[in-house]
């Protein structure tokens, strides 16, 4: 099987191992960097080139597509889905996750967990938006952040409004979420690959950081989901559409609550706490389902 991985770091732990993985068990594998790629759109017959080359004879392709290019990589995602390769997930359902307002109201017409969220462009309807997430402290977050980069706690509602208005007044988008306090600054990674669960850690962010990303000082641990916190994990990747996701998801005292489902989620961390070959699940999977022109959720927007 012909194999190509959409990244502009092939040297990325996550990617070393998907390429170690896949020709261990005899298939080619390319690297491509997705922003050299440029296309020929006709009808009929859809192509690609790259570094003055024709890219074909490709069976899958796993997307991993970095936030700050989302709308580039996702048009050579869709060639490759023109020309009838397989992806490991479908453009449409990275564009869906990478929404963050988006991805929020389709888990939330899909009956998944959430912490409280309001949204709003009126500056002037700010001690409403407190009001709807239960007041202070609470998270603002940004739009576009990724990473933790863009994620404020603010612990009363005067510090809450001033952040608020002041997000306003510079025309950035935001989300207000609850702060869910039992969290305790800890939050559970899902990894799921199909239809499956296939590995579970705990994060805890670095010290006086409520954020539990892993690269900003936290660290990870084993941990078993509970079966609400298996059957949230998978429900919020269907919602999405996506067949490989990392769910992060809060314990709180009413149960999982999904906080963001990641299209191209990191290997190193999961890999290194639980000792999954998650790699492994990831071209497995590529193996039982690639097949010429299989998407799901063709000409849906």
């Amino acid at each position: 099987m012909k194999i190509a991985l959409l990244t502009r770091n092939p040297r990325l732990y996550s990617h070393v191992r998907l390429i170690e993985t896949a020709e261990k068990r005899g298939h080619e594998i390319v690297p491509i960097d997705y922003l050299k790629c440029y296309m020929n759109i006709t009808s009929k017959k859809p192509e690609l080139r790259y570094l003055g080359e024709k890219l074909e004879g490709f069976d899958a392709v796993i997307p991993r597509i970095g936030a700050s290019h989302t709308f580039y990589g996702l048009a050579v995602l869709r060639q490759f889905e023109m020309m009838g390769v397989y992806p490991v997930n479908e453009s449409v359902a990275i564009g869906r996750s990478r929404d963050k307002l988006r991805s929020l109201q389709l888990l939330a017409r899909d009956g998944v967990g959430l912490p409280v969220t309001a949204f709003a462009q009126d500056s002037k309807r700010t001690d409403d938006l407190l009001a709807i997430v239960g007041g202070a402290p609470v998270v603002i977050k940004l739009l576009e952040g990724t990473q933790g980069i863009g994620v404020v706690l603010s612990e009363t509602h005067k510090s809450a409004k001033s952040v608020i208005e002041a997000f306003h007044g510079a025309d950035v988008a935001i989300l207000v979420l609850e702060f869910v306090k039992e969290s305790e600054g800890r939050d559970v990674r899902a990894f799921v690959v199909g239809r499956a669960l296939v590995a579970a850690i705990e994060r805890k962010g670095g010290k006086d950081d409520f954020r539990s990303n892993l690269h900003r000082g936290g660290t990870a641990s084993v941990t078993e989901l509970s079966a609400l916190e298996k059957a949230t994990a998978l429900k919020a990747a269907r919602s999405m559409g996506l067949n490989v996701a990392g769910v992060d998801m809060l314990r709180s005292a009413h149960g999982p609550v999904v906080m963001e489902v990641n299209s191209s989620p990191g290997l190193e961390g999961i890999e290194t706490a639980s000792g999954v070959d998650v790699a492994l699940s990831i071209i497995r999977f590529i193996e039982r389902n690639a097949k010429p022109g299989r998407t799901r959720t063709r000409g849906k927007g």
